[in-house]
């Protein structure tokens, strides 16, 4: 569990760890710093910041494009500094060109980022699972990859390339894409949006040998496939973007219909977390006991 104080965890070096360990890593989707503990006390051994929760969050907007590098890294940097464990980050297309990606590499690094995944759709660009979807031409994407891969300053530092062009130019161009961002030095390589279980097994069979990420976006085009048949696959990352994001729209909406109705939340109180709960949950006993150990209040 996070602590306010203490050293900061080396992400990159222990993301690369449980990459190259025995078993399948999960990382559910963090929209802002109280979703990214939560993940964290729930046990899981990765965060995933998600652009389409960042976008929700931060704008009450789909996420297409609207959001720059700069607010990306910010709210990357606040949910690294909220939890232990290692962060990977949606970077989209890098912002640009192979320059831009560079100042990307970068600045998400500087954050404290464990990896990133950029992407090879055209800007501005659009949630893997929307329709409308643009590419830049593969060349133009290997580029920018290596591009990444030379502008890190630690090796461990994760480099995903993802392609969208399933939706696109279809799978086969999909894995062709993948293969050539490989050569490229990508560290882990993301086919967004199967849409069946044999494409989903196509990409494992093609891309054999590589670290596989898989999105395992709820409600999205790709079907509901269990952890187990993607272990068994050779998958080494899925990703549940927007699960807690939409689990809080539920009961956020829920609980306000209460309130309209009744003009009280009384009849909902026994769905909400303890005030008392939440409130130990976010440190106060470690802030009252870092205001003793050092004198003065918060005010």
């Amino acid at each position: 569990m996070s602590t306010w104080l203490g050293s900061r965890a080396d992400g990159p070096r222990r993301l690369r760890a449980l990459l190259e360990g025995p078993d399948l890593v999960l990382a559910p989707g963090a929209y802002d710093c109280l979703s990214a503990r939560l993940i964290e006390a729930a046990g899981f051994p990765a965060v995933y910041m998600t652009g389409f929760g960042t976008a929700a969050s931060h704008l009450g907007r789909p996420d297409v494009g609207l959001l720059g590098m700069s607010e990306m890294v910010d709210q990357a940097r606040r949910i690294v500094a909220a939890v232990q464990v290692p962060v990977l980050a949606d970077a989209d297309t890098g912002y640009g060109g192979p320059l831009n990606v560079i100042r990307t590499v970068r600045a998400y690094e500087d954050a404290g980022v464990a990896g990133i995944h950029i992407e090879d759709q055209e800007t501005p660009k659009r949630c893997g699972h929307m329709d409308g979807k643009q590419l830049i031409p593969a060349e133009e994407m290997a580029d920018k990859v290596r591009a990444a891969v030379a502008a890190r300053t630690s090796r461990h530092f994760t480099i995903v390339a993802r392609t969208d062009a399933r939706a696109v130019e279809g799978i086969e161009r999909a894995l062709a894409r993948a293969d050539l961002y490989r050569r490229a030095g990508a560290d882990v390589l993301f086919v967004e949006a199967p849409e069946s279980e044999r494409e989903i097994e196509a990409i494992a069979e093609s891309l054999r040998g590589m670290p596989l990420l898989f999105n395992w976006a709820e409600g999205g085009k790709t079907p509901s496939v269990p952890v187990a048949r993607l272990r068994e696959l050779g998958f080494r990352i899925v990703i549940f973007p927007v699960g807690p994001l939409l689990a809080a729209a539920r009961a956020v909406g829920e609980l306000l219909a209460v309130l309209r109705a009744d003009g009280t939340p009384s009849a909902a109180m026994s769905r909400l977390t303890p005030f008392r709960e939440l409130i130990d949950f976010l440190g106060l006993p470690e802030m009252r006991e870092l205001e003793r150990r050092f004198g003065g209040g918060t005010g």
